[in-house]
């Protein structure tokens, strides 16, 4: 019997990371340090739990814009990067001619 309660557990849990993902949940809080009513340190904590899907359709896709995450943002990158570089070398051409 203790192997069927697991494995209805099992399926609760699945069943309640399925909602998170498809609804979304946002967990928001700030850690802050003062001495004498100074501020001395401030962090913003920001976590969101959704489907990408769910995202996308939040208007949230930075990572894929992100180069670490995306090889199309990579590649966009790169090209943006060789653009600046190629007008550095035809600065230089010109000057030297």
């Amino acid at each position: 019997m203790p192997e069927l309660k697991h494995a209805v557990n099992a399926t609760g849990l699945a069943d309640i990371l399925e909602r998170v993902l498809d609804k979304g949940i946002v967990i928001a809080g700030d850690i802050k340090i003062q001495i004498a009513d100074i501020d001395l340190l401030t962090i913003k904590i920001r976590l969101m739990v959704a489907s990408v899907d769910k995202a996308i359709e939040m208007g949230i896709n930075w990572w894929q814009e992100d180069p670490y995450l995306s090889t199309g943002a990579k590649t966009s990158e790169q090209t943006r990067l060789l653009g600046e570089i190629n007008q550095r070398i035809e600065k230089l051409e010109s000057i030297n001619r």
